[in-house]
């Protein structure tokens, strides 16, 4: 097997995964999260949404949940070399994110979202995909000047739940247009499950052969049907070094209840039980290529310390085995 010997992880549980949980998770909590995976030694991480909370409660805390882990005594001496990540899909929630990062505690990169299917884009957007690009261009410029990165993400690569099947090279146009219009990297995501592993090695593989470095390319996988440690394998074959994934593999579109309040969510779940949806497991991912012999840079016992935990703070099992059965010994125990 052919694979990098050394790769780089970023985590979005407190983003991509706490948006999906129907219980609101407190600021205390998100922060706790924030600072372990710091101290576990995670260099990219999600933090927030900011967007209109009025549809995602989950995330009305972004202003205070930012301000908290600037100022956290836990990590200052490690936090100027993280990279805070927000969302920000449309121009209002980037002039929320520059105005942040103008007021001291903003971050340090923020992310753009197009889907190569239109219909599943305009749902996401709420914006043709001709106007997303031209409002993209502009926003990309302002938050340049206003000193924050930003990443371009490609999603319904391998297909669309309101579509069906999508064109995979359509994604490489995608991502080269993204690169043209000036984002710092592009995250490439299965955002349902879709991608098998096959295609996954197919996809990255024209990938690499279009731009051919994978170091401003991101691997985003849902393991929705169990694929997503076959996935990671295939994109690593494929020669790929930048994952992101969430503790316990939770996460998924934003809910559409929470809290015992309706609201409005991405609207409909795609899935029949949103309990059984989520991505690549943090600690399966971590454990796996650890065996393999690649470095990840991380504390690999801390990392599944803080699994154990999320656990407990979304209070229910999660869909990661490593957290039950721990490491591979690596000296014999002599029992």
């Amino acid at each position: 097997m052919n694979y990098p010997k050394k790769v780089t992880i970023g985590d979005i549980t407190v983003r991509d995964g706490f948006q999906h949980e129907e219980t609101l998770i407190s600021t205390e909590a998100k922060l706790w999260t924030l600072e372990q995976l710091i101290l576990a030694g995670f260099k990219h991480i999600e933090v927030s949404n900011f967007g209109n909370p009025r549809g995602m409660p989950q995330f009305k805390d972004c202003d205070n949940l930012f301000r908290g882990i600037r100022n956290s005594k836990k990590v200052k001496d490690l936090i100027d070399g993280v990279s805070l990540t927000a969302i920000t899909i449309r121009e209002k929630a980037v002039e929320r994110a520059i105005q942040a990062k103008l007021d001291g505690y903003g971050p340090d990169r923020i992310l753009l979202m197009v889907s190569t299917s239109e219909s599943h884009h305009k749902k996401n957007s709420g914006l043709s995909l001709k106007d997303y690009w031209k409002m993209a261009e502009e926003q990309i410029k302002n938050a340049h000047d206003a000193g924050i990165k930003v990443n371009g993400t490609v999603s319904t690569i391998w297909g669309c739940p309101i579509e069906g099947p999508t064109e995979m090279k359509k994604a490489i146009e995608f991502a080269q247009r993204w690169i043209d219009i000036g984002a710092n990297d592009v995250e490439h995501a299965d955002h349902d499950g879709s991608a098998s592993p096959d295609r996954v090695y197919r996809y990255y593989s024209m990938l690499m052969d279009h731009f051919q470095k994978p170091n401003k390319h991101i691997v985003h996988f849902h393991t929705t049907r169990g694929w997503g440690l076959a996935n990671v394998l295939a994109a690593l074959q494929a020669g790929m070094t930048n994952f992101e994934s969430t503790m316990g593999g939770i996460g998924g579109q934003p809910a559409n209840f929470v809290s015992g309040v309706p609201v409005s969510g991405t609207g409909a779940y795609y899935y029949k039980d949103p309990n059984l949806v989520g991505l690549v497991s943090t600690e399966d991912m971590v454990v796996m290529m650890d065996e393999m012999g690649i470095e990840t840079n991380l504390d690999i016992d801390k990392v599944l310390e803080i699994g154990a935990m999320v656990e407990r703070i979304v209070g229910r099992r999660l869909r990661s085995e490593s957290i039950l059965n721990g490491r591979i010994p690596k000296t014999l125990t002599g029992n």
